[in-house]
């Protein structure tokens, strides 16, 4: 009787392959409109359940964008712009004169003390809130009495409207009732121009976007301290390295995935943090305070006559600043070997 003959490894994959080959391409395989319609059939729930996000944000970001960044091609103000009188309406009369706005903004020195004004601003506020963000999750990441009080206290003005902190500060702000120069004058200082002089300015409405952005990068902070496991740091310590060698090497990289993340999100609001300008000193005094978004806001509500096309270039030059920051920012990750 002949025994039955066993095929090598080689044979049997060569023989898969072959097999494979008889049968033709898997369905789906390669791309294509089979892959397609292979995904919208496996997952069809999914696309179900995104179809509604993705049509409201198209219909509240998207047609708005495409407007704006019409507009910004055009010279249209308040003069020329489609507008109704009574019964009477005027048809729109502004032109399409290309690249000129960008031209006369690019060229114009006030463009470029915003822009040097808003870097610095979005800088400042950024390291600021992380640093003393970091360091009160670090506080508050040990056992002691009253830990829920002190977190519960410290994320507070993130629970307060933006507009009612703001007020409250200008309250305190003030040069003649306010609480900082009644205490200030109490020691025998004299009282400091908080609103009025452009140096002070700047500082307070750096230190009241710093107050804002605090309890995000806490909370954010403590969840990416949580996460990291508590027997490094008794392995650290047994092996005798001193509190700033665990902070450095254990500390520093465990949150590193998420620190990357937050200064991203911080340093897109900083950039168009509008309501903080705004509402505390309206870009004054004489213009030191505004920020790009400031800007663009003053020339389509504000200045007389309304200059629309020029905000909506001015909103663009942001749009794209903030592009390439994110891009470049990503590259700076993928290099650090993070993912993003």
């Amino acid at each position: 009787m002949t025994s039955p003959t066993i095929a090598s490894p080689g044979e049997a994959e060569a023989g898969a392959t072959g097999a494979e080959r008889a049968r033709g391409p898997r369905r789906g395989a390669g791309g294509g409109p089979g892959r397609l319609r292979l995904a919208l059939s496996t997952h069809w729930y999914a696309w179900a359940m995104i179809a509604p996000v993705v049509l409201v944000i198209t219909a509240i970001i998207g047609w708005p964008l495409v407007r704006g960044v019409y507009l910004s091609l055009t010279d249209a103000d308040e003069a020329n712009v489609e507008r109704t009188i009574g019964v009477n309406s005027i048809p729109a009369t502004y032109e399409f004169i290309g690249l000129d706005n960008y031209v006369d903004i690019l060229g114009d020195d006030a463009f470029w003390d915003r822009l040097g004004w808003t870097v610095v601003w979005t800088v400042a506020c950024v390291a600021i809130t992380f640093a003393i963000g970091l360091t009160l999750a670090n506080m508050l990441n040990r056992q002691f009495r009253g830990r829920t009080a002190y977190r519960m206290a410290l994320i507070l003005p993130w629970a307060i409207p933006a507009f009612v902190s703001v007020f409250a500060w200008r309250m305190l702000y003030n040069e003649r009732n306010g609480l900082l120069n009644s205490l200030l004058e109490g020691r025998g200082i004299d009282g400091i121009a908080w609103l009025s002089d452009p140096t002070w300015a700047k500082a307070a409405v750096i230190a009241v976007n710093v107050w804002l952005g605090v309890p995000f990068m806490l909370i954010a902070m403590l969840g990416a301290l949580q996460s990291i496991p508590a027997e490094q740091y008794e392995a650290a310590e047994m092996d005798g390295a001193s509190a700033w060698q665990r902070f450095r090497f254990i500390t520093l990289p465990g949150v590193r995935s998420v620190s990357m993340t937050v200064v991203l999100l911080s340093t897109i609001w900083t950039f168009n943090m509008f309501p903080v300008i705004f509402l505390l000193t309206r870009g004054g005094p004489a213009g030191s305070t505004d920020i790009l978004v400031t800007e663009a806001f003053r020339l389509a509500f504000t200045a007389s006559p309304r200059d629309f096309a020029n905000s909506a270039a001015w909103g663009v030059l942001i749009l794209l600043l903030l592009v390439l920051f994110a891009i470049s920012y990503r590259r700076a990750l993928r290099k650090q070997g993070e993912v993003w």
